[in-house]
């Protein structure tokens, strides 16, 4: 096992490399061409492979950017469009809850009204029945007061 190691160690760089090689951008070589560097790395094992890792290509190291780029509110309620937009609809709720109660209201009142006016009506239909009674037993009264005197 430990003279097979660093061979397999090899292989493997080298099949890292050369495939690393084939599959840079033609751009990106420093001062060779894909064709001699792959000759290196087949020819000159581990040193080869170790080469082009090391000075092959150029590599591009990732720049920060100079400002970072203006940050999105993370949370809807952080967001002031979306509150003012939650604030205009819930001011056209309170306007809608408010008409509807004055509504109701007015309803209610109307109802009111004609109940009292039914009931009034119903008072002065029963006063006018008494009344009636009233006047019917008074002349039966009188009537029989009438009949008693004559005889």
């Amino acid at each position: 096992m430990g003279r097979v190691l660093p061979i397999v160690v090899a292989i493997a760089l080298l099949v890292y490399a050369l495939i690393d090689c084939l599959q840079t951008d033609s751009t990106r070589f420093r001062s060779l061409n894909r064709v001699a560097w792959a000759a290196i790395i087949v020819l000159i094992p581990l040193i080869g492979p170790i080469l082009w890792l090391a000075v092959g290509k150029v590599r591009h190291r990732p720049q920060r950017p100079a400002a970072p780029p203006p940050r999105r509110p993370l949370a809807p309620d952080d967001d002031p469009e979306f509150l003012r937009h939650l604030r205009d609809v819930d001011d056209k709720h309170e306007q809608m809850l408010n008409q509807w109660e004055a509504d109701l209201r007015r309803r209610e009142t109307e109802i009111q009204r004609k109940k009292d006016a039914e009931a009034r009506a119903a008072e002065e239909a029963q006063r006018r029945k008494e009344a009636e009674a009233r006047q019917r037993e008074d002349e039966a009264r009188q009537h029989t007061d009438d009949e008693d005197d004559s005889r």
